[in-house]
């Protein structure tokens, strides 16, 4: 294993790596830090292309010694978009397609990080605070690596994310309260009880796994950077992970340079990291949701100053859409990709549009829009939406034929 410690991202002190995910200095949140001369010297993009089809293949830059515990985890599509790309006006457009993951969002990729890191420590309870993805994830790992589980949700979570959760076995806790009641609940609870909270105390581990979407990007690309990435922002650790993936890139010799500008999208109802773009300031205010894109429902990002940063820092920027343009975002890539994606993928593809309406994306250049969650999860965003039906009251061929005829007329 490459990793050597932990350091801060707020005053850059070093500690050894354990579970810890505050600097006991200066109290900022703390990442995993790499021995990036020694993967430079070791391992190749001919080494990481031999390895397996998952998120293993980039082990060099994870903080895992140990055989993996694993639903297949990653190494999902990167789909070429045309039909979608000639209605928004891009020309060079693609799709990552993470609700194909194990559960059935990009969430996995974190959880498989977290749950061995969990067994690597010694816990034998696996919990989680979530807005339903991580819920049904780290229910799902922890099923497979045989610990016991909680999830923490607001008790108003869609349907199915509930379901996904319960049943793998986990002790479902739903909280009357935003998902931001429910963090501060479980700081305490992982203090109290000493268990392994995937993203509170684990967070350094837990959050690796976001980089590997990137990383999957750039290999799946010809080892070529996009030109531009839209990812959707809750507690903002997939943008910022996905910038410290570009870097660690360059670092390690597998790129040479690297100029992807990050582009964040949120739900007009929860959208602090959008408002603070572009009213020019450096703080990130927090908000009280008010949308139906519930996974992205956190009005208190814990990374929403390091994505602030790593946008301008990449020449990026940061949109938001309407509920209304997320309903309209589902159906849209749906009816032109075939993949139904829940409210956040909804979120990214109306603020492609958004930005092209704008003139802040170019149509030549190559983006990637990421999908990192499947709409199965949330059916009630399209409840009253009216779709193209034909009924027939008896199974009758001339029947249909003169529905057709009434159709055509």
């Amino acid at each position: 294993m490459y990793a050597r410690g932990l350091v801060c991202r707020v005053c850059g002190k070093q500690t050894k790596l354990e579970v810890r995910y505050y600097c006991d200095s200066c109290f900022g949140p703390l990442e995993i830090e790499y021995d990036y001369a020694a993967i430079r010297n070791q391992v190749t993009p001919a080494h990481v292309a031999a390895g397996p089809d998952s998120i293993w293949r980039y082990g060099a830059l994870l903080p895992i010694a140990r055989k993996p515990v694993d639903l297949s985890t990653g190494w999902t599509p990167l789909l070429r978009a045309e039909r979608l790309g000639d209605r928004l006006g891009l020309r060079d457009l693609w799709i990552k397609n993470d609700s194909v993951n194990p559960t059935f969002s990009f969430k996995d990729r974190n959880v498989a990080v977290a749950v061995n890191s969990a067994l690597a420590y010694g816990y034998d309870t696996f919990a989680c605070a979530s807005t339903g993805n991580l819920a049904g994830s780290v229910a799902g790992f922890a099923a497979r690596a045989g610990l016991r589980s909680y999830v923490f949700v607001p008790s108003d979570l869609e349907r199915n994310k509930l379901l996904s959760a319960a049943v793998y076995g986990a002790t479902l806790v739903t909280v009357d309260g935003n998902y931001d009641a429910v963090n501060r609940l479980c700081t305490q609870i992982a203090e109290e009880y000493g268990w392994a909270f995937a993203n509170i105390n684990l967070r350094p581990f837990y959050s690796e796994g976001s980089k590997t979407v990137m990383f999957e990007i750039v290999e799946q690309l010809g080892w070529q950077p996009p030109d531009a990435v839209i990812v959707p922002m809750a507690g903002a650790s997939l943008l910022t992970k996905m910038n410290k993936a570009l870097r660690e890139m360059v670092k390690v010799g597998w790129l040479t340079s690297a100029q992807t500008r990050l582009i964040g999208a949120q739900p007009e109802g929860c959208s602090p990291v959008v408002r603070a773009f572009k009213s020019g300031s450096e703080d990130v205010a927090p908000v009280v949701p008010d949308t139906i894109a519930k996974s992205l429902a956190i009005g208190d990002p814990a990374d929403g100053h390091f994505a602030l940063r790593a946008i301008r820092e990449s020449n990026g920027t940061a949109e938001a859409a309407s509920d209304a343009e997320i309903v309209d975002g589902i159906r849209l890539l749906a009816q032109t990709e075939g993949i139904f994606t829940e409210t956040a993928g909804g979120t990214v593809v109306a603020v492609a549009r958004r930005l092209r309406e704008q003139g802040l994306l170019d149509p030549q250049e190559r983006t990637v829009l990421c999908i990192t969650g499947n709409g199965l999860k949330t059916p009630e965003a399209l409840d009253g939406e009216i779709f193209s039906t034909i009924r027939l009251d008896r199974a009758n061929l001339s029947a249909f034929e003169a529905v057709l005829d009434e159709r055509a007329a």
